[in-house]
């Protein structure tokens, strides 16, 4: 069995899988990482493997490491390369890609080989949100990243106090500040989204997108067809990677 570890900018996402398939998953506040080992791993059988997806940093890494201590196992962080899991990375620095959107690409490749290989757009909606280009053939030419849902709503009460207003919701005509806001930045990041889809669009098939992390069931219905949220896209690709 493998242990496969996602470290996100607020939140730590797990699954043992065994031969491919979840057999215990969970996911907790990244302030709680010092509790795995008492609590959601405690009766876990012990992994062969466990595999780690850092995109936070080196403090969440080094107290993700001691929660493995109990069963003596060192975890294996995953670091982008140029050619694996049947995608060619064409970042200038490989190895600069972050190690979360290398594997939602990976796992984003194995679902559309499952049906009829074509292009796709791969989005993490997290902390921040990436939006990356898949090429029918597994090339990754490129992608753009622009703050998270939350933070440009942040942005938008510093620059005036007329939208430090309560929670609103998406409107097709908004008429609150709340509203507007919302409505505003779910439109923005969808704009970024199609715009990305529109330059991989060809007279064949349309361009799929897979959306995961935090905030995709808020982006998702805003999205054009065909499109799916995979909850556990990182994952899913971090497993490909280290059973191909």
């Amino acid at each position: 069995m493998i242990l496969v570890v996602h470290l996100g900018g607020s939140r730590l996402k797990w699954a043992l899988a065994d031969r491919g398939a979840f057999v215990a998953q969970g996911v907790l506040p990244n302030a709680e990482i010092g509790t795995l080992a008492l609590r959601e791993w405690q009766n876990l059988p012990r992994p062969l493997r466990a595999i780690g997806v850092n995109a936070s940093g080196e403090a969440a890494r080094v107290r993700t490491e001691a929660q493995l201590t109990r069963w003596r196992l060192p975890m294996e962080w995953i670091v982008p390369t140029a050619r694996a899991g049947g995608i060619v990375n064409r970042y200038a620095d490989p190895a600069a890609l972050s190690p979360a959107r290398f594997c939602s690409l990976i796992g984003a490749r194995r679902r559309a080989l499952a049906s009829e290989p074509s292009a796709c757009v791969v989005v993490n909606a997290g902390t921040l949100i990436t939006v990356d280009a898949l090429e029918a053939d597994g090339t990754f030419p490129g992608g753009i990243a622009l703050p998270g849902l939350h933070a440009m709503l942040r942005s938008l009460a510093d620059a005036s106090s007329g939208f430090r207003a309560p929670d609103g919701a998406w409107r097709d005509f908004p008429t609150s500040n709340a509203d507007a806001a919302v409505t505003g930045v779910v439109a923005a990041a969808c704009g970024a989204i199609d715009r990305m889809r529109e330059r991989l669009r060809t007279a064949e098939r349309p361009v799929r997108c897979f959306v995961t992390g935090g905030a995709a069931d808020a982006l998702a219905p805003h999205l054009a067809a065909p499109g799916e949220v995979v909850d556990n896209l990182v994952i899913e690709g971090a497993l490909t990677l280290v059973e191909s």
